[in-house]
């Protein structure tokens, strides 16, 4: 494993997050900006995370296929690509961003705040796509009311899971993210009987206990999202949050998915969209759909540093 020094992918569950989306505009100077955001990042995290430590303040910064060109140029990261359309069953849209970021913390304040700093930076080179502001919903539970993330390796599993190693050594240290805004239709969802919410999903609704192989459809959500190379699962990290306004109706789950390669959440993907076998999609998506997605590569500390302005 490399010595390059990961962001923060890792980092565990927290009760707040801001998913903020942007896209570079045409100015001259926005390279600039960004490569100065880059340099100035861990001390804003500082800055503001001294108010109060132990909420937990980090942010993870990722950059698009196109924005990777336009800033770094060459080399780029072997995977690195935009986000693919998916027409199965359901639709999953490709949608813009040219950067993420994923601000964390057990608070809102805090991820406000940096938010609101990160945007004052960047000024009038880059505009906001998509801004989702996620709460933790009781025991990790997302709006339909499973338990979102159970699976998740942890520790040294995790890092296996998400660090890019020797196989792209010079982006060692690096990690590949997917995001996708869904919005749910809790109405039609509610009136789902709760045994085939579980049959659905793979799990009790209750408990978060796994069904019996057995019991469980080919069509069950964690049955369609396990995939295995060389008879071993490959792991991703999940970090999900709930997000609504319940004034407007709005409920839905954030999706974002870290790993040392995006293939392996694009097989994912393309097992619950299109289906394994094709038509045996996954059934979650008759009430769930997705409205954002996109593509990004979060590179190492070590990468960020030598941008400094």
């Amino acid at each position: 494993m490399t010595s390059a020094m990961p962001q923060p992918v890792t980092a565990k569950l927290t009760h707040a997050a801001i998913f903020l989306v942007v896209s570079l505009k045409p100015e001259p100077d926005a390279k600039a900006s960004v490569h100065a955001l880059c340099g100035d990042l861990p001390g804003l995290l500082r800055g503001i995370g001294f108010r109060n430590p132990d909420r937990r303040l980090s942010c993870v910064m990722g950059f698009g296929s196109a924005a990777w060109d336009r800033l770094f140029g060459a080399p780029r990261p072997a995977q690195l690509h935009p986000f693919r359309e998916i027409k199965g069953v359901h639709h999953a849209p490709s949608t813009p961003g040219d950067m993420l970021f994923h601000i964390r913390a057990t608070h809102m304040d805090l991820c406000f705040e940096l938010a609101a700093q990160i945007m004052q930076r960047l000024g009038d080179a880059a505009v906001a796509e998509d801004e989702v502001h996620g709460f933790k919903y009781f025991d990790e539970r997302d709006l339909l009311g499973f338990v979102d993330g159970t699976e998740n390796p942890v520790d040294q599993e995790a890092v296996d899971a998400t660090i890019v190693g020797n196989e792209d050594a010079a982006f060692a240290g690096g990690s590949y993210v997917i995001v996708q805004k869904y919005l749910h239709d809790l109405k039609a969802w509610n009136a789902l009987p709760v045994e085939q919410q579980e049959k659905i999903v793979g799990r009790k609704k209750l408990s978060d206990i796994e069904l019996d192989e057995a019991a469980k459809p080919s069509y069950a959500h964690n049955v369609l999202t396990s995939i295995e190379e060389n008879g071993e699962e490959l792991q991703i990290v999940r970090d999900n949050m709930p997000f609504g306004e319940v004034g407007k109706g709005e409920f839905g789950t954030y999706f974002i998915g870290y790993a040392r390669s995006p293939a392996r959440i694009e097989q994912m993907l393309s097992n619950m969209f299109i289906g394994k076998p094709p038509g045996n999609y996954d059934r979650l998506l008759d009430f769930s759909k997705a409205v954002t997605g996109a593509l990004f590569f979060v590179p190492s500390m070590s990468f960020l540093e030598q941008l400094q302005a």
